[in-house]
């Protein structure tokens, strides 16, 4: 089995963890050993939330060293920029194509990097870079909490596997009514990228 380090970012409220919880089941569903941790900050806030998935044969650590995650899934552009150095050469990137405007920025303090900049910065690490617009789509079925779901449906995609098993950790995951909103998230993420 394959080692695969999975890298999640996103702003407090977004549904990462969630997201996190589902690639670690996943994985364990799969026959992997899984593992994954996260770092909180200020979430509830609407701070950073940064968590580490890592699935294998044998996984010691869930701990992504620097430089080292095969894949970021970042559920806010800005939170993707500052992960450019946690990726490896050649890793794949899924950016939800969504703003939330830091304070720093929205009182002056800074500037708000521009799509260009964001692309620019991934260049030098890697040419699999994936935008999806999750939150439009989600907004468009009746619930943008549902977001983070077609991120993953698009991630599944990217990676070529089969909907059924992350639908089926899905659905065990959310409350029974809002699964069959889920499952439309989850397809139209897969439907949203091209690969």
């Amino acid at each position: 089995m394959k080692k695969t380090r999975f890298l999640l970012t996103g702003v407090g409220g977004q549904g990462t963890i969630l997201a996190s919880n589902v690639l670690a089941e996943l994985g364990i569903s799969m026959g992997y050993d899984a593992k994954k941790a996260e770092v909180h900050g200020m979430s509830q806030r609407g701070g950073s939330v940064i968590s580490h998935v890592s699935w294998g044969e044998k996984v010691f650590s869930p701990v992504i060293p620097d430089g080292e995650a095969d894949i970021l899934i970042s559920f806010e552009k800005l939170e993707a920029i500052r992960f450019v150095s946690g990726i490896r050469s050649g890793a794949m990137v899924l950016i939800n194509d969504y703003e939330i405007v830091p304070i720093t920025v929205s009182s002056g303090g800074g500037t708000y990097p521009s799509d260009e900049g964001i692309k620019a910065a991934f260049e030098p690490v890697t040419d699999k870079v994936y935008w999806v617009k999750g939150v439009a789509i989600a907004e468009e079925l009746g619930n943008v909490k549902a977001a983070n779901v077609v991120l993953l449906g698009a991630l599944s995609q990217i990676l070529e596997m089969d909907a059924e098993p992350w639908l089926e950790v899905i659905e065990a995951r959310v409350p029974p009514k809002f699964v069959e909103l889920n499952r439309k998230a989850f397809q139209a993420g897969r439907e949203a990228v091209k690969i």
